[in-house]
């Protein structure tokens, strides 16, 4: 039997739970298959993740933990200068539990952030570096930001969004990185020709436009010589606060411990067969929940090394994999297919990768049985969400299936449950897919209702309703067939379809837009604007004006890629759009 979760006794339920809370029923279906290499339950550090790192260094301090450009930063290096970051943080007044902001891309700078943070007692805010200024305001202002930890090409968005809010909830101080600044002699030239980035990258990397007025320099951060204070975060105490959109309204943070990202940063080396002498392609943007766990939590904790790049670049990725020996790749499955269509693939030397996964669209099958025949690698796909920190299923790569979620891993309990009664149904039946593990979240931040309506009881456990319709086969293995939420996947991004519809409202010309999906060859799924423009502004706009003006002012893969003009949306008796019509209209191939 189900029934609602009382907000009051929530906190209670999501509580820090020992292990022995989260042992999986014995009659559920996955167990029989489940690898007999790997404990069923994880026992996880009871430590925050900074004594990860305190422990790696000590035990590897010479190791090299991450490669950016042929530059080399040792666990000991990593250590101090994260040490030395959050000793200023903490001379700039964040204190316990305060939220800093880290915008940037992939770097070593992004992972000494991310620790000396958490060494600071705080909080990481991970914010997408695609964001624009109409964007960035939020990140300031919902988490009540005290401090900006951005590289030179993104802090003009910083400090412009930083002076459009309220003065009493501007940030405190931001500091600022140049990418090539980790860099022999801080310039791309020092790079060697074999490792060496396109052009345009290289010019990215070496950007140092004037740094906005106030703002501190990362060398002079470090060179400060600030020591913090004692280190004290708890286990349960909140670490990070990423966000994600919903249904309505503008993204919300998901609250993480310190104890719900240690489940994964252990059961993620475990179940790939990953240790300290793996090394990693760490391409996944850091800024997602799962470039996080596979390039900044896990690596950490199990000691391996990480090859840092920045933006995927097939070119670049095929050689890097080819240099390092690189064994283990977690990737978006249009990685995969981009590397395969290189003219230049017969040259990479990619017989050193021993493990290959990844989520956030299927792979298809001809490629993955390519990867097979080719490589003997089996290509392992996942299933996580941001409210999971990353996996809460994946397949096994000694009995993985195609175009499949895998199986529920360490210590989660999923079910597929009737969307309305919020019964369990049985194998084969469409529903919505449920998850109960000690990787969940704690809530969402601010959002107490959104919690309240996350979360309800069954079998008497709390379980997280992701929002995702799927089925389980006979196996007790879990495949995604449709979407409760309104959401699109475009090479594994999630766009929010009413975050991209509050953003375009902002266009003079637009009286009323709704947004779709459409399909794409690449993509898998794209971002289509149905658009109503204002009277005056008709045959005056072009849907080209609309696409330059989204990429102005959005993120990249959330800017409409197609728009269509109409006279009018559809609408209920009630006055709201009927984006579900549209969205059936563009399946069938019709005029919206």
């Amino acid at each position: 039997m189900t029934h609602a979760v009382n907000l009051a006794d929530l906190s209670a339920q999501l509580a820090a739970r020992p292990a022995s809370d989260y042992l999986v029923p014995a009659d559920r279906p996955h167990l029989k298959h489940w690898p007999q290499r790997l404990p069923r339950n994880l026992e996880v550090p009871a430590t925050s993740l900074w004594f990860n790192l305190e422990v790696t260094a000590r035990r590897f301090p010479d190791k090299v933990a991450y490669v950016f450009f042929g530059a080399e930063l040792t666990f000991a290096q990593l250590l101090a200068q994260a040490e030395a970051l959050a000793g200023w943080l903490q001379a700039q007044g964040v204190g316990t539990g305060d939220r800093v902001a880290l915008f940037m891309q992939n770097s070593p700078q992004y992972i000494v952030a991310f620790y000396a943070i958490v060494r600071a007692n705080a909080v990481v805010v991970p914010v997408n570096p695609m964001n624009r200024v109409e964007e960035f305001g939020h990140y300031i202002t919902d988490p009540d930001t005290r401090v900006v930890i951005t590289s030179a090409d993104l802090a003009g968005i910083a400090a412009t969004a930083n002076g459009a809010v309220a003065a009493d909830r501007r940030i405190r101080a931001l500091l600022v990185t140049r990418l090539a600044e980790t860099l022999p002699g801080g310039r791309s030239s020092a790079i060697s020709p074999e490792l060496a980035p396109a052009p345009a990258i290289a010019a990215w990397l070496d950007a140092d436009p004037p740094l906005p007025e106030g703002a501190t320099r990362w060398a002079d951060a470090l060179a400060a010589g600030a020591r913090p204070g004692p280190h004290t975060a708890q286990v349960d105490d909140l670490a990070l606060l990423p966000y994600t959109s919903g249904t309505t309204g503008l993204p919300k943070g998901c609250m993480h411990t310190h104890r719900t990202l240690m489940h994964n940063a252990v059961g993620g080396g475990l179940w790939g067969y990953s240790g300290a002498e793996s090394v990693s392609l760490g391409v996944v943007p850091f800024f997602h929940i799962t470039g996080m766990l596979y390039g900044v939590l896990a690596p950490v904790y199990g000691g391996s090394t990480v090859i840092i790049l920045p933006r995927w670049d097939r070119e670049l990725a095929g050689r890097l994999i080819s240099h390092y020996r690189v064994s283990h790749w977690t990737c978006i499955p249009t990685m995969v297919i981009d590397l395969f269509a290189s003219p230049n693939y017969r040259s990479f030397d990619l017989s050193s990768l021993r493990y290959v996964s990844g989520g956030g669209a299927a792979m298809p099958q001809a490629i993955a049985e390519r990867l097979q025949s080719e490589f003997g690698l089996t290509f392992a796909e996942g299933y996580g969400l941001t409210e999971t920190a990353a996996p809460s299923h994946a397949n096994p790569p000694e009995r993985a299936k195609l175009q499949c979620l895998g199986m529920p891993i360490f210590g989660t309990d999923a079910r597929v449950v009737d969307p309305v009664s919020l019964e369990e149904l049985p194998p084969g039946e469409v529903g919505e897919i449920v998850t109960h593990g000690p990787m969940v979240f704690k809530g969402y931040w601010k959002h107490p209702d959104a919690t309240e309506a996350a979360f309800f009881q069954l079998a008497g456990k709390s379980f997280f309703r992701t929002g995702d319709l799927g089925r389980i086969d006979e196996d007790g293995y879990f495949f995604i067939t449709d979407r409760l939420k309104r959401m699109i996947n475009a090479s594994g991004f999630k766009v929010w379809p009413s975050e991209v519809e509050l953003l375009l409202y902002k266009h003079p010309a637009i009286a009323e837009a709704c947004i779709i999906s459409a399909k794409d060859a690449y993509r898998g799924e794209t971002v289509k604007a149905v658009v109503v423009l204002r009277a005056d502004f008709k045959g005056k706009t072009s849907e080209a004006d609309i696409v330059a003006w989204a990429h102005e002012h959005m993120a990249a893969y959330k800017a409409p890629r197609i728009v269509e003009f109409t006279d009018a949306l559809p609408k209920s008796g009630s006055g709201k759009v009927m984006w579900r019509l549209l969205q059936e209209k563009e399946a069938q191939g019709a005029p919206t």
